[in-house]
């Protein structure tokens, strides 16, 4: 099975970056992952943890709990020799979460100014499926502009809009939620939030 790239910057909500990558983990599932330098300050503002290192093992596990080490590589995110910089290094997709405003639009300008915009561009241009899940308010015309640009090209946007109809009464459950749709995207299976089956009031009618 190939592996899912995920990219975590340094916008709001590390948190979803976090449980994506354990569900994953769980799932048995390989991951190439890439933290930028600005998700590292974010990491230490919201959850307290100084970042060590962006790659090492012993590190990755203060983020993401124990893990078997060939289960998830990291890359530096100024490693331009790393394999999911080219298009020929078979993956099953990628994730950006949470996506910064600054690199979703790099990926929309198609610039590669680190390791997760050249691993976004390569996922574009061989049509592989590239899942973005930006974290922002208010959005403004040229974040939406950059947004329906790179819809255009295929890419799924994925907003940090947690829902309510799933029954959600923690802030753990709506994080379960927003990762589940970002799953969704990946056809990834998963129990992360209960599926809409229809209104029982509305049936009984």
């Amino acid at each position: 099975m190939t592996p899912v790239v995920v990219g975590i910057t340094g916008a709001s909500g590390i948190v979803y970056g976090i449980r994506l990558v354990q569900t994953l983990l769980e799932s048995g599932r390989k991951i190439h992952l890439v933290l930028s330098e600005s998700a590292r300050l974010v990491v230490h503002e919201e959850l307290k943890i100084s970042l060590k290192s962006l790659v090492r093992h012993d590190a990755l596990e203060e983020l993401f709990g124990p893990f078997p080490k060939e289960q998830l590589t990291a890359f530096s995110p100024k490693d331009f020799t790393a394999p999911i910089a080219s298009g020929s290094y078979p993956v099953s997709g990628m994730v950006i979460v949470p996506c910064s405003m600054g690199t979703l639009g790099a990926v929309a300008s198609g610039l590669s100014q680190n390791l997760i915009h050249r691993a976004a561009d390569c996922m574009i241009k061989e049509g592989r499926r590239l899942v973005l899940v930006p974290r922002e308010t208010p959005l403004s015309a040229v974040h939406l502009e950059n947004m329906l640009k790179l819809a255009r090209l295929g890419v799924r946007i994925v907003p940090a809009m947690p829902a309510f109809y799933s029954g959600a009464g923690t802030v753990a459950e709506m994080v379960d939620f927003l990762v589940g749709k970002t799953l969704d995207q990946l056809e990834i299976q998963h129990a992360l939030y209960p599926r809409w089956t229809g209104s029982l009031e509305r049936m009984s009618r």
